[in-house]
């Protein structure tokens, strides 16, 4: 090397550690950051090429095609990928987990592959207006997908990845979890009792000029009330023989649940469908019935099918048996019964997530974004990340920012993909690095 030559490697590097000071980052960290604007059309390509892949869940081939793809990506990153299938009768797809030993901190990430479009949906396409893209599942969860690969990749170009294990969660059935829960979820279970570590990368959350980290999610279930009146001629409603029919009694025990079960913060609950009269038919899968009765009869059967949203195990135990207590108070002649279907349990928050969520900010703060408060756990849905949460501290929303998920109008801000790994990278090497 040349004395000239040395003399420029040393500016450069000089100058290299004077912007990284400067901008809060590390010079790896930099390095990273500096990768990864280099590479966003990269990853922006590898975006369009999943999105362009229809793969709703009930679509198991187009499920398993994504899944192809992201496991090249694993693959060439020197991860150990593993196709899980899931029983037949379960109709889903399954899941692809990627898999690299190490020496520190664990770190297990989660994505989906599947979306709410199926095959004979009208929004298939990737659809890209400038820094905006459109497309389904480009915010839901096939941009977060791409983060997880991309900082991986990050990682990977400064050496850091060597050191780290980790573990790549792609399920298949995010968006209508297959059952029982047991089986569909036994491999991404597993991999949370083995984490130090579980970030989830669905979409990040900005709004009031700030961004927000997510440190807890609140749980899904569903509930199915079905009622029992005695049918007979409407003239002797509410006589000693006959009592008030199934409809009245339904509308008791809803009003009851509005005006007794309610009212715990981040509890809530919601009546979706309602079916009342002679002869009713509901099907749970399809959320669809039928109904017959006549004014001038007293109507037989009512059922009710709803969902439940609480914040902690404990939390939803509490609503199951107030709801159930509801219906012990009922209307002569009528019987009820409640039945509950839990799909997603609680995130609740705790201090080792709160832990994460301090490195998330300064994350945030030293890419000149800002600190990112926890967010409101009312302003988000269930995701798999809350399966893990009760054996590791967990962070979720580790996306990019987009809008509209599940809906036609579904976007990306493709100028947040970039942000998003850089995040992603630089809160798992500090991470990984820290005592």
């Amino acid at each position: 090397m040349t004395a000239r030559t040395f003399c420029l490697a040393l500016a450069a590097g000089l100058l290299l550690a004077g912007q990284a000071a400067a901008n809060g980052l590390s010079e790896d960290e930099q390095r990273m950051a500096d990768w990864i604007d280099a590479h966003a059309e990269d990853a922006i390509s590898l975006l369009e090429e999943t999105v362009n892949i229809s793969s709703g869940t009930m679509n198991p081939y187009g499920v398993r095609e994504v899944g192809n793809v992201m496991r090249r990506e694993l693959d060439a990153l020197g991860l150990e990928t593993e196709w899980i299938e899931m029983p037949p009768e379960m109709n889903r797809a399954g899941h692809l987990f990627g898999r690299k030993g190490g020496e520190g901190k664990k770190f297990l990430l989660i994505g989906h592959l599947d979306t709410v479009f199926e095959a004979d949906d009208d929004f298939q396409a990737f659809v890209r207006d400038g820094d905006q893209a459109t497309g389904p599942g480009v915010d839901d969860m096939k941009g977060g997908n791409v983060v997880i690969v991309y900082a991986l990749k990050a990682l990977a170009e400064i050496g850091a990845l060597d050191d780290i294990p980790v573990v790549v969660a792609y399920t298949g059935d995010e968006e209508k979890t297959g059952s029982p829960l047991a089986v569909a979820r036994h491999d991404l279970i597993e991999a949370g009792k083995w984490a130090d570590i579980a970030l989830g990368f669905e979409g990040a959350v900005h709004y009031d000029g700030q961004d927000w980290g997510t440190t807890a999610r609140r749980s899904a279930s569903s509930w199915i009330l079905e009622v029992e009146g005695k049918q007979a001629h409407s003239s002797g409603i509410f006589n000693e023989n006959v009592g008030a029919g199934a409809i009245f009694e339904a509308s008791r025990i809803l009003n009851a649940f509005y005006d007794e079960v309610r009212g715990e913060e981040y509890l809530t609950f919601n009546a979706g469908t309602i079916q009342g009269g002679t002869d009713v038919t509901y099907d749970d899968q399809q959320n669809r019935g039928t109904t017959f009765g006549k004014t001038n009869v007293v109507p037989r059967k009512v059922i009710v099918h709803g969902g439940l949203r609480t914040i902690s195990v404990e939390q939803l135990a509490r609503a199951k048996a107030n709801m159930q207590a509801v219906l012990e108070q009922g209307h002569p002649h009528t019987a009820a019964t409640i039945r509950f279907r839990d799909s997603y349990p609680p995130m609740k928050p705790t201090a080792g997530n709160e832990q994460l969520r301090i490195v998330l900010s300064d994350v945030n703060e030293a890419l000149g974004r800002g600190p990112m408060p926890a967010l409101d756990p009312s302003r988000r849905g269930a995701a798999d990340v809350s399966f893990v949460a009760g054996y590791t501290d967990a962070l979720a929303g580790l996306g990019a920012l987009g809008k509209g998920a599940h809906s036609p109008n579904e976007s990306l801000d493709l100028t947040s993909l970039p942000l998003a790994i850089k995040r992603a990278a630089i809160l798992i090497y500090r991470l990984s690095n820290e005592q």
